[in-house]
Protein backbone atom coordinates (compact mmCIF):
# COMPACT_ATOMS: atom_id res chain seq x y z
CA UNK A 1 0.00 0.00 0.00
CA UNK A 2 0.88 3.38 -0.22
CA UNK A 3 0.68 6.75 1.11
CA UNK A 4 1.31 9.82 0.78
CA UNK A 5 2.39 12.30 3.44
CA UNK A 6 2.02 16.05 2.95
CA UNK A 7 3.64 18.91 4.80
CA UNK A 8 2.73 22.44 4.87
CA UNK A 9 5.38 24.45 5.24
CA UNK A 10 6.47 27.84 7.00
CA UNK A 11 7.12 30.69 4.71
CA UNK A 12 10.66 31.17 6.08
CA UNK A 13 11.45 27.05 5.27
CA UNK A 14 14.68 27.54 3.21
CA UNK A 15 16.12 29.73 5.99
CA UNK A 16 14.84 27.53 9.22
CA UNK A 17 15.99 24.28 7.79
CA UNK A 18 19.65 24.65 7.60
CA UNK A 19 20.49 23.84 11.06
CA UNK A 20 17.66 20.66 10.54
CA UNK A 21 18.66 19.65 6.99
CA UNK A 22 21.25 16.78 7.84
CA UNK A 23 19.53 14.97 10.46
CA UNK A 24 16.20 15.55 8.68
CA UNK A 25 17.85 13.73 5.45
CA UNK A 26 19.01 11.52 7.20
CA UNK A 27 16.01 9.90 8.40
CA UNK A 28 14.52 9.99 4.88
CA UNK A 29 17.27 7.93 3.57
CA UNK A 30 17.13 5.53 6.52
CA UNK A 31 13.55 5.11 5.69
CA UNK A 32 14.70 4.84 1.46
CA UNK A 33 16.74 2.36 2.91
CA UNK A 34 14.23 0.45 4.15
CA UNK A 35 12.30 0.68 1.32
CA UNK A 36 9.50 2.66 2.87
CA UNK A 37 10.14 5.83 0.76
CA UNK A 38 10.79 5.49 -2.73
CA UNK A 39 10.31 9.21 -3.24
CA UNK A 40 10.60 12.58 -1.63
CA UNK A 41 10.83 16.08 -2.09
CA UNK A 42 9.35 19.87 -1.96
CA UNK A 43 6.98 21.96 -4.20
CA UNK A 44 6.24 24.90 -4.96
CA UNK A 45 8.07 27.89 -6.18
CA UNK A 46 9.15 29.32 -4.22
CA UNK A 47 8.66 26.05 -1.50
CA UNK A 48 5.70 25.72 -0.28
CA UNK A 49 5.05 22.06 0.43
CA UNK A 50 6.72 18.73 0.47
CA UNK A 51 5.29 15.24 -0.80
CA UNK A 52 6.98 12.06 0.27
CA UNK A 53 5.35 8.93 -0.64
CA UNK A 54 5.75 5.54 1.76
CA UNK A 55 5.38 2.12 -0.10
CA UNK A 56 4.08 0.30 3.32
CA UNK A 57 1.36 -2.13 4.55
CA UNK A 58 0.94 0.03 8.25
CA UNK A 59 0.23 3.61 8.18
CA UNK A 60 1.75 3.56 11.36
CA UNK A 61 5.07 3.74 9.67
CA UNK A 62 4.39 6.99 8.25
CA UNK A 63 3.33 8.37 11.64
CA UNK A 64 5.79 7.44 13.58
CA UNK A 65 8.41 8.62 11.07
CA UNK A 66 6.15 12.03 11.14
CA UNK A 67 6.74 12.32 15.01
CA UNK A 68 10.48 11.73 14.63
CA UNK A 69 11.12 14.63 12.19
CA UNK A 70 12.96 17.37 13.13
CA UNK A 71 11.25 19.61 10.75
CA UNK A 72 7.86 18.98 12.55
CA UNK A 73 9.09 18.93 15.87
CA UNK A 74 10.87 22.40 15.19
CA UNK A 75 7.89 23.80 13.59
CA UNK A 76 8.93 24.28 10.25
CA UNK A 77 5.71 22.02 9.64
CA UNK A 78 2.62 23.91 9.90
CA UNK A 79 0.30 20.83 8.75
CA UNK A 80 0.80 17.36 7.68
CA UNK A 81 -1.60 15.05 6.63
CA UNK A 82 -1.47 11.27 5.78
CA UNK A 83 -3.70 9.81 2.79
CA UNK A 84 -3.89 6.57 1.14
CA UNK A 85 -3.11 6.11 -2.07
CA UNK A 86 -4.51 3.72 -5.02
CA UNK A 87 -2.16 3.70 -7.46
CA UNK A 88 -3.45 2.62 -10.75
CA UNK A 89 -0.18 2.60 -12.86
CA UNK A 90 3.56 2.22 -11.84
CA UNK A 91 6.56 2.83 -13.62
CA UNK A 92 8.40 -0.49 -14.95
Amino acid sequence: MYYLLLYDLVDDYLVRRAPLRDEHLALVRAAHERGEIPLAGAFGEPIEGALLVFRTPDAGVVERFVRSDPYVAHGLVTRWRVLPWHEVLTAP
